[in-house]
């Protein structure tokens, strides 16, 4: 994906090179400084897809100015200094009257788009310095309509320069070709949902995010002037039905999320892109295990790793790893559970890469012993799925909500099972606490299969309480 920016008005003159930036790379490598603003990054909760395409395209000067999200990350890296410090312009330099006219000129022609302010500030606003500047400025205000998101909500929107066809088609006039600044919309509407479900789980979210996917799929049959923004729309759309697919995953709607991971498999193959084609297989097997299907849960994710193995990423090899050893568990194989464990740890040891997709930001250490304990809970074995349980609960960043309450209703089911009926209803309670975040059918169906466990054991005081404040708890519809 590309990497953001923000720039000034046409000029003849060439870009000035952002020497003050250079120097704080110091002696690493484009690649490895891309790296550690990834890491900054999510150290303060932010999603940047830095690469060391973008870093290059700092130091040369063809990047004057980075976005909100950037310079979010930038000032973290570097406290105590500014953006001019750091060697871009100032923002007043780089948008002024010019931006707001065409700003507005835009917004005329999308009356028809109802949108609220933005729950975060700065997401990520990715677009290509070969558009012109109408186009960036276009791009932003596409992008503040195309997502806007509510406490655990997603206002998707029609576009209406982006409702291809319609109006245009009957009046006899040729429709705009695609360009650079929808397909960053369609990059950032991908974002958005993530870290809206990272924070609030699915269940708020798939009605409203289904109007987006069917906008993107509508811009690949619009077609694109280059191949270069054909290939970010193919990618977009894909990774887009992932992340609805695993909306309709996470809120139980099982039959969706199949079909729009099978659309995403159908885009990959469609664009050769394996990265994409590993995402939507990776899913795919986590779905066929959440859905009693384990056989083709280790099917899917064997395909996987043929398909990703030439890629180069380790970590990406892990996760494979342990859903293959989610479908294992489920044939109740514990040697093939056990040895698909070994790799994923061994794989995942080797640490990060600049090969790392970044739609696996969530796949950390918490996850990695989250997984396993899904592992070892599915096979019987509660006291071992326990203690991986409560490690990924206590390892896992305070930023992924929907994770965190994951986790922790893991650990109150394995401790129900395992015969401690006092900690498992004191680890229920912390998950209600999240709850008034967090929309997850799929956390509310495995309380309430702990609920069910500790029903005999409901005279006890510490029961009694999580017993009665559950079954006050409103159901998910």
């Amino acid at each position: 994906m590309a990497s953001s920016s923000v720039t000034s008005s046409p000029s003849p003159r060439p870009p000035r090179p952002n020497l003050a930036f250079r120097k704080l790379r110091g002696q690493r490598s484009p690649g490895e400084f891309a790296a550690a603003v990834r890491r900054a990054a999510r150290e303060i909760g932010e999603r940047v897809s830095c690469d060391a395409r973008y870093v290059g395209r700092v130091e040369s000067g063809e990047i004057r100015c980075p976005n909100y999200a950037y310079e979010r990350v930038f000032l973290h890296m570097f406290p105590g200094r500014t953006l001019t410090d750091l060697g871009f312009a100032p923002r007043s330099a780089v948008r002024g009257r010019g931006a707001r006219t065409t700003e507005e000129d835009f917004s005329s022609r999308t009356e028809n788009l109802s949108y609220a302010p933005h729950e975060t500030e700065g997401a990520c606003e990715p677009y290509d310095t070969q558009e012109t500047d109408q186009n960036h400025e276009e791009s932003d205000v596409q992008r503040r309509a195309f997502m806007t998101g509510g406490t655990a909500t997603v206002a998707a929107v029609s576009l209406g320069p982006l409702t291809l066809g319609g109006a245009a088609a009957a009046a006899g006039r040729p429709v705009r070709r695609v360009g650079a600044s929808e397909a960053g919309a369609l990059e950032d509407a991908v974002r958005r949902i993530r870290l809206l479900d990272d924070r609030h789980g699915a269940d708020g979210l798939y009605r409203r995010a289904a109007a987006p996917l069917r906008t993107a799929y509508a811009l690949l049959d619009a077609g694109a002037a280059r191949q270069a923004t054909t290939d970010r729309l193919y990618a977009g759309a894909g990774e887009l039905a992932i992340s609805v697919g695993w909306l309709a995953h996470d809120s139980g709607r099982f039959d969706d999320a199949r079909s729009h991971y099978a659309e995403a498999l159908a885009t990959a193959r469609m664009s050769g892109d394996p990265g994409l084609e590993a995402h939507a297989f990776c899913n795919t097997a986590f779905l066929a295990r959440d859905a009693g299907r384990p056989r083709e849960a280790v099917r899917a994710a064997q395909a996987a790793q043929r398909v990703a193995r030439p890629l180069g990423s380790p970590r990406l090899m892990s996760l494979l790893a342990l859903r293959e050893a989610g479908g294992w568990a489920g044939l109740a194989d514990r040697t093939g559970c056990e040895q698909a464990l070994a790799r994923a740890q061994a794989l995942y040891e080797r640490g990060p890469s600049d090969a790392d997709p970044e739609w696996m930001t969530f796949y950390g250490e918490a996850e990695l012993e989250g997984l396993e304990a899904q592992c070892w809970s599915t096979l019987g074995d509660w006291p071992r799925a326990a203690g991986h349980a409560r490690r990924a609960a206590r390892l896992q960043d305070p930023h992924f909500t929907r994770n965190m309450a994951l986790y922790t209703a893991e650990l109150a089911d394995d401790l129900a099972r395992g015969g401690r009926p006092d900690e498992a209803a004191a680890a229920g309670m912390d998950v209600l606490d999240l709850l008034d975040e967090v929309q997850s059918s799929r956390i509310q169906t495995m309380l309430a299969g702990t609920a069910r466990v500790l029903l005999p054991h409901r005279r006890a005081s510490g029961v009694s309480a999580f017993l009665e404040r559950h079954a006050a708890v409103p159901r998910m519809t």
